[in-house]
């Protein structure tokens, strides 16, 4: 079920989660907003998207989709030297690998085409060296992750498995955000101190969660927390908010160190 067709979260669950949601962020720093698809049941939830938000790293995952979609285009697997540039920036989140595949994949004219194409409409990619600056909503990152893990999407199963395997083990200090839900993670985060906001924290987090019997996508955004810790707080809050809405599982911090 492609996420166009997917129901929308019974009315009494995301009424509930509408309050805790409003509830929690009316005391944060900032704006946060929050989507979920459960791959499972074809629900799906959406909070706070009124306007976009910088992506920071999570970009990586869009440059990291593009880059699997151009090599099967070809006709051919990663080499070397791909793999080792797309390990260090989805394990490591290194920038240079990150701006050297992003070269590769035509820049923001590329990765523009790519998401078109692919129905993700409402995500900008950033100029020349501002990957970073990419603008997006956490139903368009959904979408990049749905696309990235689609049995029945245009990745292969090879590179399906090799883009999850990458966001299974980033490293340990970048295990936090949605994994605050809990189960199996495959996730990447996003962390700027913005210039556009004065230097104010940009924090984001996306994954797949695998808990409770429910395959969950879901992409938190925020922006303009004071530190990264408040920002790292606020993310994983809401996470651990959101995921018992769908799964009904206490959630907790489990996964990749954490």
């Amino acid at each position: 079920m492609g996420v166009a067709d997917a129901a929308q979260l019974p009315k009494p669950a995301r009424q509930a989660l509408n309050l805790a949601l409003d509830r929690y962020l009316k005391g944060r720093p900032g704006r946060t907003a929050v989507s979920v698809r459960d791959r499972t049941t074809g629900v799906q939830y959406a909070f706070g998207e009124e306007r976009s938000f910088l992506l920071a790293s999570v970009a990586k995952v869009d440059i990291l989709l593009a880059l699997l979609l151009r090599t099967q285009h070809e006709h051919r697997q990663l080499d070397a030297h791909e793999r080792a540039l797309a390990e260090r920036m989805i394990r490591n989140s290194d920038n240079e690998c990150a701006h050297d595949l992003y070269v590769a994949i035509g820049g923001q004219a590329g990765l523009t085409r790519t998401l078109h194409r692919l129905g993700v409409r409402n995500t900008y990619p950033g100029a020349g060296r501002f990957w970073g600056s990419t603008r997006s909503t956490p139903s368009d990152q959904v979408k990049v992750l749905g696309v990235l893990t689609d049995p029945d999407g245009p990745v292969s199963a090879a590179n399906r498995r090799y883009a999850l395997g990458l966001m299974s083990s980033v490293a340990p200090d970048q295990a936090w955000g949605v994994s605050a839900g809990g189960g199996k993670v495959a996730l990447k985060n996003g962390w700027l101190p913005a210039e556009a906001h004065g230097g104010l924290w940009t924090i984001n987090s996306v994954g797949r969660l695998l808990v409770a019997d429910h395959e969950l996508l879901i992409a938190v955004l925020s922006e303009r927390s004071p530190d990264m810790p408040t920002g790292i707080a606020t993310v994983e809050r809401v996470a651990g908010l959101a995921v018992p809405r769908f799964t009904g599982a206490r959630a907790h911090v489990t996964a990749l160190g954490r």
